[in-house]
């Protein structure tokens, strides 16, 4: 799945690992999302979209 991740954090000013405590998961969990190794749960992805106050499509895209 295709991410924007790294550019709303980026927005914000925050580090991976500064995301990471606020979503309660590890930096290497953040990574893994933001280099797209992996694909976080629905409850993440809506965590995720809540703290940036925007939609989980605005973040996730499915691959064309």
């Amino acid at each position: 799945m295709e991410n924007d991740l790294k550019v709303y954090r980026a927005k914000k000013d925050l580090t991976q690992e500064d995301l990471a405590e606020k979503l309660s998961v590890s930096r290497q969990t953040i990574n893994a999302i933001e280099t797209g190794k992996y694909d976080p749960s629905l409850e993440l992805a809506f965590k995720i979209a809540d703290f940036f106050e925007s939609k989980i499509e605005d973040i996730f895209q499915s691959p064309d």
